[in-house]
């Protein structure tokens, strides 16, 4: 494979009150998939972001191609040939796909005008390049989340001296199909001797992609070597430090017979169609179907986000009028969004007023916050979903997903809601954290509330849920129960 083109020398790391990176050591060789796994939390994305130059290391070294390198910002980083393609994707959607590829960069050297045609042509080659062809004129906002992930590899290439990239959860949003080209694609920058560092929470994709994993847990190396020379179960019990017998906890209570909610006729022209459905108490329904079925345009309508042409929603056998959130709120029902960190929190705001802001009467007196109150209530929920935090004064941008999905559930079980609706609510974080966001729901539906799980994972919709209905093109393909709920039946409807 050849010399080693990035070597991470004992870097550490420390924010207030954690050890983001005790001593970690890395090396890539030119041409190498190598995969970084971890629970959320274990640094993976810190590592990232120092040799991104995003964060300052406190501690060790970095050598490019054998020679240290002081990775001070993003530019530093490009300039000795690193890339990164974070989770959230950094293109601007007004833009064209040559725009965002070339972005700074679109007037050649010692021109004054920017030659549109060349700058096309050049963001077309690139595109061509990675066996993705596309019309670069097209504007960024008007692509599919798999297309504007192949911009930004074309991006990340178009720096002539690339020669590594960092990719965090890159499959996170992708369907099957489009997962399967984009792994078509990275296995072509490697034949170009490019090397990627390959984050991902899907461990099935590092057996088939990657050839080599380093396994992170609190910020420490606990192994590395040859992914075949690992198992899945290896894997795990390394990540989380102990082993899991069974990926989902058994549920020891059973649905009630009473309809604690029932949907009838609900539509929107163009998006979905003609939807009814009931749920029990302490029941968990899934909705299981492609990306872009319409699961979550059937939730944001259930809860008054997305207007709807017609429908009747009631909750305990009474008609509820809901035009918003805060009248759903009001009928008892609360939305979990898939879009945790630009719809369930505020990212730059304590732990503590994350829990609160969903329910504030709890903590006012005289139209004041209590901080008293304020403070036992986020210390309450910490407690009861164990969320991993310094403080209850810490930022919850400073925390990992998996615990900013847990002040998400906290926000809402804050509340006075009888219905809980999880959109994606284990997407991009780890095994273990999955675990406990399991558990959490079935707590709930044994103190007698309802669940609707919408997922794209099968086997979680399958084996936390007791029915499932199965979303189709903006339609209700079909209701699964029993014997019939199984994958096959699902994909079936499905597709």
């Amino acid at each position: 494979m050849g010399d080693f083109i990035l070597e991470v020398r004992d870097v550490s790391k420390i924010f207030p009150g954690v050890r983001a990176l005790d001593q970690v050591s890395l090396r890539i060789r030119k041409g190498e998939i190598h995969a970084l796994v971890g629970e959320n939390g274990a640094g993976k994305s810190t590592l990232m972001k120092i040799l991104n130059g995003n964060y300052k290391k406190d501690a060790g070294s970095i050598y490019i191609d054998g020679k240290e390198a002081e990775i001070r910002c993003p530019d530093d980083a490009r300039r000795f040939g690193i890339s990164i393609i974070f989770q959230e994707l950094n293109l601007v959607p007004h833009l064209s796909v040559a725009e965002n590829i070339f972005m700074g960069r679109l007037r050649r050297e010692g021109k004054k005008l920017i030659d549109w045609k060349q700058v096309y042509q050049r963001a077309g080659a690139l595109m061509e390049r990675i066996g993705y062809p596309i019309d670069t004129r097209t504007a960024v906002e008007k692509l599919s989340v798999a297309q504007k992930q192949m911009v930004e590899i074309a991006k990340a290439i178009s720096y002539s001296n690339t020669k590594l990239i960092l990719m965090d959860e890159p499959s996170a949003t992708l369907t099957n199909r489009e997962c399967e080209k984009l792994f078509e694609v990275i296995r072509s920058l490697k034949e170009q001797g490019i090397s990627v560092i390959y984050i991902s929470h899907k461990l099935e994709e590092i057996a088939e992609l990657c050839e080599w994993v380093t396994i992170l847990r609190d910020g420490k190396i606990i192994d590395t070597g040859a992914v075949s020379d690992f198992t899945k179960d290896d894997m795990i019990s390394k990540m989380i430090g102990r082993e899991i017998s069974d990926k989902f906890p058994a549920r020891s209570s059973k649905p009630g017979d009473k309809e604690i909610l029932r949907v009838e006729g609900l539509s929107r022209h163009g998006v979905i169609s003609d939807i009814s459905f009931s749920l029990r108490e302490g029941e968990v329904l899934g909705f299981a179907g492609l990306v872009g079925a319409g699961r979550t345009e059937i939730a944001r309508a259930v809860i008054g986000m997305d207007y709807t042409d017609m429908g009747e929603i009631y909750v305990e056998g009474k008609r509820a009028r809901i035009r918003s959130p805060k009248d759903a709120l009001r009928s008892g029902i609360a939305y979990l969004s898939e879009d945790r960190k630009q719809e369930g929190l505020v990212l730059k705001a304590p732990v503590k007023w994350n829990i609160s802001m969903a329910n504030m009467s709890r903590i006012l007196s005289v139209g004041m916050v209590n901080e008293k109150k304020d403070e036992a209530i986020a210390d309450e929920m910490i407690d009861k979903i164990l969320i991993k935090t310094p403080s209850r004064e810490q930022y919850a941008m400073n925390l990992s997903g998996g615990n900013q999905q847990k002040i998400v559930v906290a926000k809402w079980l804050n509340t006075d809601a009888k219905i809980f609706i999880f959109d994606e609510p284990t997407r991009g974080i780890d095994v273990g954290a999955k675990y406990e966001i399991y558990v959490l729901i079935n707590e709930l539906v044994q103190e007698g509330k309802s669940v609707i799980l919408i997922s794209s994972e099968l086997p979680e919709v399958l084996e936390m849920c007791d029915r499932v209905l199965v979303i189709n093109k903006g339609k209700l393909a079909a209701e699964l129960t029993g014997e019939n709920m199984n994958a096959q039946s699902v994909m079936g409807y499905a597709i």
